[in-house]
């Protein structure tokens, strides 16, 4: 059990931290605004999807939120990296740009399986 918990944390935090990152990073590099008008997205999304990282980081990294809520965050990551990466390729960006959606994907994977069965009754 302590395995599975080291591993759900391990994931979860990685997830966390970039989504974090990368929502702090759209409101504050001027570069973000151009990477989004890039992929051909409006500038209000990028200031809607900074906000929902947050909050679905937040959601994942809180322990007390219940699992029912934390799954709606992890369909919510699932779309927005499947989606990233959709629009990486359609806009010819190069390989790294398309795979690391598809990492983050895998990774949120593992967090989303090992959290079932940490939040399991022993």
């Amino acid at each position: 059990m302590k395995k599975d918990k080291i591993i759900y944390w391990v994931s979860t935090s990685i997830i966390g931290a970039m989504m974090l990152l990368s929502a702090y990073s759209y409101f504050t590099n001027p570069q973000m605004a151009d990477a989004f008008k890039h992929l051909g997205f409006p500038d209000y999304f990028r200031t809607e999807l900074g906000s929902a990282k947050i909050l679905g980081a937040l959601v994942l990294l809180i322990p007390q939120i219940p699992t029912k809520i934390k799954e709606w965050a992890y369909a919510g990551f699932g779309i927005t990296f499947i989606s990233a990466t959709i629009a990486h390729i359609n806009s010819g960006d190069p390989t790294s740009a398309v795979v690391t959606p598809m990492v983050l994907l895998g990774i949120l994977a593992v967090s989303n399986f090992y959290l079932t069965k940490v939040s399991q009754p022993a």
